[in-house]
């Protein structure tokens, strides 16, 4: 089973540029990765630029080798076209979460220039709720 989610970074407009991640969404792993190797604009355009992805840090391939260097995997090295989806407002932006099946939503605010977390487990008696992304880097 895997943990979906949607990376996405607000815009100066209020938009939001998205990508689909399909390994490992939640807060301790998916959060902290974000904290750890994505914590700046630059890194969060370049993560998302990319298009949905597998996993946002891994260093095994489509065909299980061991890449060089641990990074996102995206579908697109594998011959897919998935690339970032753009959403109007946070509602759109909760909408895709529902297509897709993401059980988090992770949006790099363009204000605190920092990742938020949102639940969006209709089940989960926290349901649009804020979570807490853990303190620390992950030994990977």
């Amino acid at each position: 089973m895997s943990t979906n989610s949607i990376i996405a970074l607000e815009l100066s407009d209020g938009s939001f540029l998205s990508v689909y991640h399909h390994w490992d969404g939640y807060p301790q792993w998916l959060g902290r990765i974000l904290n750890t190797h994505y914590a700046d604009k630059e890194s969060v355009i370049d993560l998302i630029d990319g298009g949905d992805m597998s996993s946002a840090w891994t260093n095994a391939g489509w065909k299980l080798e061991t890449l060089p260097k641990s990074g996102p995997l995206y579908y697109s090295s594998r011959g897919e076209d998935c690339p970032p989806q753009l959403a109007q407002n946070l509602t759109d932006l909760f909408k895709q979460c529902e297509n897709c099946g993401a059980e988090y939503l992770y949006i790099f605010e363009r204000f605190s220039a920092g990742w938020i977390c949102k639940n969006t487990r209709s089940w989960d008696d926290n349901y649009k709720g804020v979570e807490t992304i853990p303190e620390g880097a992950l030994a990977c």
